[in-house]
């Protein structure tokens, strides 16, 4: 029995011997892992409460596009009698209390104007005659004077403007008006709109374009 002991004893450790450093080396093993691995030495231990790697830094958010500067525009100038039909025409934009006025006083340089008939009867009848072509904004000159009687169908700033009016009267059927110098200080109303973007910019000056002699400027 004791030899069949040290028979195993000595057969053990000639097997260790000859697996030790008589075996061919193992193709699939790497007899020196630690000189392959890259950069051993910047190797370290996670620890449950390490963020490990520094995350990518997030893209910077594309910076919004500003908004559209609201602006303030100013339609006119119209009389005291021609403003209530200027604030009509703008009823269908639905501005509400973004439309307000500003009244001034300036000097009207040129008007259109039927010349002064003999006496008030006459000047009646030539204004009977414009309402009955469609022509509703006209007065009769009362003062005294070498207007006195003639029938004015506005007064403008320009005589381009003064000649704007001329031509849309001619397209009504008026044929005596005529347009003439004419410095006097009257009252004037300008139509301020608040809060305009393009598209309603664009819509006001389409709608401006319905009274002649009418302009639209940033508000003073």
């Amino acid at each position: 029995m004791r030899t069949l002991f040290l028979v195993l004893v000595l057969g053990n450790l000639a097997f260790f011997a000859w697996a030790r450093y008589g075996a061919p080396a193992d193709s699939g093993l790497d007899p020196a892992p630690l000189s392959r691995q890259i950069q051993p030495d910047k190797l370290r231990i996670i620890g449950p409460d390490d963020p490990g790697p520094a995350a990518a830094a997030p893209a910077a958010p594309s910076p919004a596009k500003p908004a559209a500067a609201l602006s303030c525009l100013e339609w006119g100038s119209f009389t005291l009698a021609d403003a209530p039909r200027a604030e009509k025409a703008l009823e269908p934009l639905a501005l509400g209390t973004r439309v307000a006025q500003r009244r001034t006083e300036e000097t009207a340089g040129w008007w259109v104007f039927i010349p002064p008939q003999p006496n008030r009867q006459a000047a009646q009848k030539k204004a009977a005659e414009l309402k009955a072509l469609g022509v509703d904004d006209y007065f009769i000159v009362l003062e005294e004077g070498a207007q006195r009687w003639a029938v004015s169908l506005g007064v403008f700033r320009t005589e381009e403007a003064a000649q704007a009016r001329l031509a849309t009267l001619r397209e009504q059927g008026v044929r005596s008006a005529t347009v003439g110098p004419r410095d006097t200080v009257v009252p004037k109303v300008w139509l301020q709109v608040k809060g305009i973007d393009a598209p309603l910019e664009v819509k006001l000056k389409d709608i401006a374009r319905s009274i002649e002699g009418s302009e639209i400027k940033n508000c003073s």
